[in-house]
């Protein structure tokens, strides 16, 4: 005789359960869109970035990181800046300097500040009148800029002039022990090859090695006048100085070519008696019968100046 094998049948039907859920979870869904959808007041706390400091001060950190704001929006606006609240960022050069701080007036500024939340503006309230921003005020100096420039010239080209820089000295701030230490800053390394105009531009400020120190500027101009150049030559007499008295003092040769490279257009007005070399008798004393001949004047529109011959012979006459 086979088992009887009892089947029982479930009191609620799948189809009908499903059913049933899926209403309960729709309905739930559509009775929070209607609920967030709605408009409340709440108070947020939104975290606060301060921009635009100005180089000479430090803002310390015992200062506000919260701004507290009463806003009237949609429930979805609310929850969302809840979950992920906004960073409001104060912008210091707004701010009045009063007592040792910073003022940040924040009804002065609520159009700006109401401009990052996406907020209308009568439908938001800070709950203070301003933020006290306290800071420390560092150390200024102003010091040269020197030019850490290589400059390579075409053949028959050169610089009129030196490396032009602007501005020629920057600020900086920092501890005083530090900037007491500082004279100078060089530019970061340039190197140009095969000028053959005049060259401009910029080119940052080597930080390197100053740590604890803020440049109000990390970058400056250059510029160079550029022209064509011949190479051109006089003949000066070599002038004998610091003889002692009652000597008589024979020099050969009695003078020497200097040469020199000068811009094409201003070659003619290069003369021989803008140059002067001498022969200084006091730094012959110990030679082996020469002294050393000099270039100690020149004119300005001059360069690469060099002479001939360096090693003048002398005779002392008895």
């Amino acid at each position: 005789m086979q088992d009887k094998i009892k089947i029982y049948k479930p009191l609620i039907k799948k189809g009908p359960l499903k059913t049933f859920l899926f209403f309960l979870g729709f309905s739930a869904f559509i009775w929070v869109i209607v609920q967030f959808s709605k408009d409340y007041t709440e108070s947020l706390e939104l975290p606060l970035q301060y921009v635009n400091v100005d180089k000479d001060k430090i803002i310390l950190a015992n200062n506000p990181d919260k701004l507290e704001v009463r806003i009237r929006e949609k429930g979805f606006n609310i929850a969302w800046n809840k979950l992920f609240p906004p960073v409001v960022t104060i912008d210091i050069s707004d701010a009045i300097q009063l007592d040792g701080m910073l003022l940040y007036d924040l009804e002065k500024q609520k159009a700006a500040i109401l401009s990052q939340l996406n907020v209308d503006y009568n439908d938001a309230n800070f709950l203070q009148n301003e933020l006290k921003i306290h800071f420390q005020q560092r150390a200024v100096k102003k010091i040269k800029v020197q030019p850490n420039i290589e400059l390579g010239y075409a053949v028959g080209y050169s610089a009129l002039g030196g490396i032009q820089l602007s501005p020629d000295s920057v600020r900086v701030s920092g501890p005083e022990n530090i900037l007491d230490t500082l004279s100078y800053i060089y530019t970061k390394a340039l190197k140009l090859q095969n000028i053959s105009k005049d060259i401009k531009g910029k080119v940052k400020l080597d930080t390197s090695g100053l740590g604890g120190v803020t440049l109000f500027q990390n970058e400056i101009n250059y510029a160079s006048k550029t022209d064509k150049f011949t190479e051109g030559q006089v003949d000066i007499p070599i002038e004998l100085v610091n003889v002692p008295a009652n000597t008589n003092v024979v020099i050969f040769p009695k003078q020497v070519k200097v040469y020199y490279q000068v811009s094409l257009n201003e070659f003619d007005n290069i003369k021989a008696n803008q140059f002067r070399v001498i022969a200084n008798f006091k730094d012959a004393l110990d030679s082996d019968g020469y002294v050393l001949a000099e270039i100690v004047q020149q004119p300005a529109l001059v360069n690469n100046v060099r002479l001939n011959k360096k090693k003048i012979q002398f005779v002392i006459k008895r």
